[in-house]
């Protein structure tokens, strides 16, 4: 498959704050992100959940489903009861011919919560990481017989933030278990996402694009906002428009051989920043970095 380009819906509607592009239609996104050059989607709160009603939508504009996110509580209930709850979503996914399940630990975790500073993000203790570990390798596995490839979403207010938490998260786990690179959260929780990419190059499954808006990143740190204010303030903006150096995590994630989608998810107010103008200028940026560093592929 080498390297392909997709966008998340977030851009045009916010799946947390859904009143945020509330008035912009499914049928608007799809156009778009076509227009704008992208091969993919990922789901979002407006998509149908069954193949039947889903496919004929993307088909319609020549765009595959890249995945989905699947919000995990394997601190709450074992594997088996995690996979039964993942049926349904696995299940549409393989329909749609996807390869990657995105899979996030949402546990007491405070980032859809407007009220909720990150300081107040749920952690793990030393001794929780282990069974933690284990029960996420076991879905994985379960996730990995059905022909899905279980890749971790670290994201700011969860209990898998940091880099430390990141290093915990896949030394507990087997290599079975893949890690989602998202750039942006990387960055706004401290780590480097170029140090993520080299220490774990070969485990790296999916990839998230988001970019920084620097002075506003310090600026929502300082105050300890929520993680919804800093999406409202602009803390995140498409690859190019911020202060991520994508070009050298592309190369290394390159030389370790990754296959499969970059995808750019921007969590902005529609209302400030325009979809397709963001939509064009992420595509854009990815597009000169993908022919820069997988032209061999």
């Amino acid at each position: 498959m080498s390297l392909r380009i997709g966008i998340n819906p977030i851009t045009w509607s916010n799946d947390d704050l859904q009143y945020i592009g509330g008035d912009i239609s499914l049928h608007t996104c799809l156009r778009q992100a076509a227009s704008a050059g992208y091969q993919g989607v990922e789901l979002g709160h407006k998509f149908p959940r069954t193949a039947d009603a889903l496919k004929p939508l993307l088909d319609e504009h020549e765009l595959s489903l890249v995945s989905g996110w699947y919000s995990g509580r394997l601190l709450a209930r074992n594997a088996d009861e995690e996979a039964k709850s993942m049926e349904a979503h696995a299940a549409l996914l393989r329909a749609m011919g996807c390869d990657v399940l995105i899979f996030a630990e949402v546990t007491a975790c405070i980032h859809s919560d407007p009220a909720a500073r990150l300081s107040q993000r749920p952690r793990l203790g030393a001794g929780e990481w282990r069974e933690f570990g284990q029960r996420l390798s076991q879905v994985s596995d379960i996730a990995a017989d059905q022909g899905l490839k279980l890749c971790y979403h670290h994201h700011m207010g969860t209990v898998v933030q940091s880099a430390e938490d990141i290093d915990a998260m896949m030394s507990a786990t087997t290599d079975s278990v893949y890690l989602l690179l998202d750039t942006g959260h990387a960055v706004f929780a401290g780590a480097d996402p170029l140090s993520l990419a080299q220490t774990y190059g070969s485990r790296i499954g999916h990839l998230h694009c988001k970019d920084i808006r620097a002075a506003v990143l310090s600026d929502c740190l300082n105050r300890d906002s929520s993680f919804l204010d800093a999406v409202l303030d602009g803390a995140f903006t498409v690859p190019g428009d911020g202060c991520v150096d994508y070009a050298p995590v592309f190369t290394t994630l390159a030389d370790a051989g990754y296959s499969g989608w970059a995808v750019v998810e921007a969590e902005q107010d529609p209302s400030v920043a325009p979809p397709m103008t963001y939509a064009r200028k992420g595509f854009q940026h990815l597009a000169a970095l993908k022919q820069a560093s997988f032209s061999q592929q």
